[in-house]
């Protein structure tokens, strides 16, 4: 039992400690955030967001002493399937939200509901990371590239079928940097981005009719400044209210009226209560937090360990730099919340998942050592 303690304590020694210092701080900041707003959105949910941080920390870490490499060799197909067949029980009992998304599913006898979708994520990252390296040699291929194409097909359509436009392009997105990192041609890009430019007239009448409007009042909010376009209209508000220091924590009232400021318009609510600085200081965090992650991409010793990081930073990236343009309306609104800031159990659980991943790489980085492939 001591050298089994001793063994868990030798890895987390190994813990990239600047990763988590950027998430501790960042969830501080989202629960802090929710705490100034209680009186709107009830004490409960600061309960909740902070239930779930200390849990995904704690699982975190465990996760941290587990060999990424078995993970994905062992479990690959069975969290595929479970990833998929999730989502499809989402969408025959799953709960329709507010803004038409059926994403959620209803725990019964228990106030709580998960987001499958959220944690499909990182199933989607896993399972693609050890598909690639499985084809590595073969990447180019257009057979490789059409069953690429598909692995990520069945799980971001099965999200866009949910009427869930964001999450099913961050699936996309995963999966493009991916392959990227993996070695896949630019002509593959070219022809795919070609591809979508030419299907584009055919999709658009297929969207659902507030998908369009999202995606409409994104780039000019005053289409409709009474419905679609009111959030990021009010957002931008709230922000501008809360000039270079913020309005404090229990100041503001903006944010008040920019619906779903706890969730997907977080960032308003901490621009108005921290004002400039507070929102200065989540941009560094988050910088600093998706440099680091591809910093453990490059050094990573092992094919499916870099493919990792780089899927967990390009989600990251995606989140933050479409949930902040959304915020300041200079982006299309399309459903996504701000990571670790956001309010949302699912969100934040499989999110410190990931982290644990990825504090995996760095804690068996001296196992793989001397089996350092061409990455």
């Amino acid at each position: 039992m001591k050298s089994f303690l001793n063994s868990i304590r030798g890895r987390l020694r190994n813990l990239d400690f600047v990763i988590m210092f950027c998430v501790l701080a960042l969830s501080f900041i989202g629960i802090l955030t929710h705490w100034g707003a209680r009186e709107v959105y009830g004490t409960s949910r600061v309960l909740v967001q902070s239930f779930a941080t200390v849990l995904g920390v704690f699982l975190a870490l465990m996760i941290a002493t587990l060999d990424y490499q078995d993970i994905c060799d062992k479990l690959a197909l069975p969290l595929f399937i479970g990833g998929a067949a999730a989502l499809l029980l989402t969408l025959v009992i799953g709960s329709t939200g507010k803004f038409g998304g059926k994403s959620w599913i209803q725990i019964p006898g228990i106030p709580l509901t998960i987001q499958p979708s959220e944690f499909v994520k990182l199933f989607l990252i896993l399972t693609f990371a050890k598909h690639l390296e499985l084809l590595r040699a073969k990447i180019n291929h257009p057979l490789s590239v059409l069953r690429l194409a598909a692995h990520v097909g069945i799980l971001a359509g099965l999200v866009f079928l949910q009427d869930d436009l964001g999450t099913a392009l961050v699936y996309f997105v995963i999966a493009l940097a991916m392959m990227y990192a993996a070695g896949l041609s630019l002509w593959y890009y070219i022809i795919g981005g070609t591809a979508a430019v030419i299907a584009f007239p055919y999709i658009w009448p297929h969207l659902g009719e507030y998908q369009r409007m999202r995606i409409l009042v994104g780039f000019n909010p005053e289409l409709d400044p009474t419905d679609f376009g009111m959030q990021a209209l009010m957002s931008r508000r709230a922000i501008t209210a809360g000039g270079i220091f913020g309005t404090g924590l229990n100041g503001g009232g903006y944010y008040e009226d920019v619906p779903m400021a706890n969730n997907d318009f977080v960032f308003a609510m901490i621009g108005e209560k921290l004002g400039f600085v507070g929102c200065a200081t989540v941009v560094v965090l988050f910088a600093v937090l998706i440099i680091r992650i591809f910093v453990v991409a490059i050094r990573a010793r092992k094919d499916c360990g870099a493919y990792i990081a780089v899927g967990c930073g390009a989600l990251l990236l995606a989140q933050v730099t479409e949930n902040i343009g959304m915020a300041l309306a200079m982006l299309p609104v399309v459903g996504i919340t701000l990571p670790f800031l956001s309010y949302g159990g699912s969100s934040v659980l499989s999110l410190y998942l990931m982290v644990g991943i990825i504090q995996s790489i760095c804690t068996h980085a001296k196992k793989y050592h001397f089996e350092r492939e061409d990455v």
